[in-house]
């Protein structure tokens, strides 16, 4: 048994409600009756996917599944080796079936939406979301309405939404914008809002913590480091391994460590300046798109879950986030998105501040595929050498200083 309640008055809502926010304003969390909860690290064994962890989903009904989850979790011994740590794993949530860690979201958002009769989907996105719930939406036989901020949107997004039947709406604005226009349009027409706001979305996303666990032998490890946008994914993350933790089925939960870009960083600032909130920003601009948001929803969330965790979060450059993206593929054969890459610049510049020490067991998140944003990586790639049809051409080239 579960219920909906508020984190800040702890007003309670049951669970077939359609409610995003409470009526104070405060953001809302799925709560379980814990108690009536009986785990083991046994009853959890077989392959990986997000519904493998079932008794801690709030759904009733046959899901609407593309088989996501079950990422794999990369020990990365060069990129721990460069950065001068013992041991660093990426978890590529790359490899879900539309490219990022969205699906976890969504199959249970959009389950949700199914189960509570709701006609209609939608969201606001940066790209990744309304991939994936354009994709879903298609799965489950219903509508899927997303608004986007016009230009600001990498292309691989984009024709995800629209193959899969999207009605796209392209705004003049930003994702702030898009955001609270998609907020209103589903309160006026009764449509399903699956933005992160919606505590049923972070329930899938949380399956991320509990891969992670399971991946290592059922331990957690000393920190998890990730990607901050509208800041859903890290308070996700933060209580998958809480509820973990009080089953008894780890003995401990990470230092939730999130990284976001210089142009778009109000949680990073909030925890700089030490402040109860953050102060969004009205034109955040960023090459990692996925994360170019303002004023993120989760916000409150985010804060909680760093400062319990005791982690930290930190600002990288747009420089070194495509550096850290180039690294990755170079040393470990691991092709993200560059806001995926965000996790990576972040604990490179976190040793080297001092702040993650060398013995830690370093978990990194990298949240969506390369080619979700290939525009990109051809901007900053060396260009195809082209050349006459002939071998010794191409034996020149090959063994050329030409990169």
């Amino acid at each position: 048994m579960y219920h909906i309640e508020c984190i800040e008055c702890r007003r309670k809502y049951q669970a077939d409600e359609v409610i995003y926010t409470c009526t104070c304003g405060g953001l809302l969390e799925v709560v379980y009756d814990y108690s009536n909860i009986h785990l083991t690290k046994k009853d959890l064994s077989g392959p990986l996917s997000v519904w493998k962890y079932r008794a801690l989903l709030p759904v009733g009904r046959e899901p609407v599944t593309l088989k996501e989850g079950g990422t794999p979790l990369y020990r990365a011994d060069r990129i721990a080796e460069s950065v001068g740590l013992r041991e660093v794993y990426v978890k590529h949530e790359g490899m879900n079936p539309t490219g990022s860690f969205k699906d976890r979201g969504m199959t249970v958002g959009v389950t949700k939406a199914l189960e509570l009769g709701m006609k209609t989907v939608a969201c606001a996105s940066t790209g990744n979301t309304s991939a994936s719930l354009a994709v879903y939406g298609a799965k489950a036989g219903v509508p899927a309405v997303v608004l986007l901020p016009s230009g600001k949107v990498a292309l691989g997004k984009l024709a995800q939404a629209l193959m899969h039947g999207a009605k796209v709406l392209s705004i003049r604005g930003n994702f702030d914008d898009a955001l609270k226009l998609v907020r209103d349009l589903c309160d006026r027409e009764g449509f399903y809002l699956l933005n992160s706001v919606n505590p049923y979305r972070l329930e899938g996303q949380k399956t991320i913590a509990f891969e992670i666990a399971d991946q290592l032998g059922w331990e957690a490890p000393d920190r998890v480091v990730l990607p901050v946008g509208n800041a859903g994914n890290i308070t996700a993350i933060y209580k998958g391994f809480k509820e973990l933790k009080r089953l008894g089925i780890i003995n401990s939960v990470p230092k939730m460590t999130g990284i976001q870009a210089e142009g778009a960083s109000p949680v990073a600032q909030a925890i700089k300046n030490n402040t109860e909130a953050i102060t969004p920003e009205a034109r955040p601009e960023t090459v990692a798109t996925a994360i170019r948001i303002g004023n993120p929803v989760n916000a409150v969330k985010a804060l909680i879950a760093i400062r319990e965790s005791g982690g930290t979060a930190e600002t990288v450059s747009d420089e070194e986030i495509i550096k850290a993206q180039q690294e990755l593929a170079s040393l470990e054969g691991i092709g993200v998105e560059p806001a995926s890459a965000s996790s990576i610049a972040g604990l490179r510049k976190l040793v080297e501040m001092g702040i993650i020490e060398k013995d830690e067991r370093v978990v990194c998140v990298t949240t969506g595929h390369l080619l979700k944003d290939s525009e990109h990586v051809l901007a900053v790639c060396p260009k195809p050498i082209e050349i006459d049809a002939t071998i010794e051409a191409v034996r020149k080239a090959v063994f050329s200083d030409q990169p």
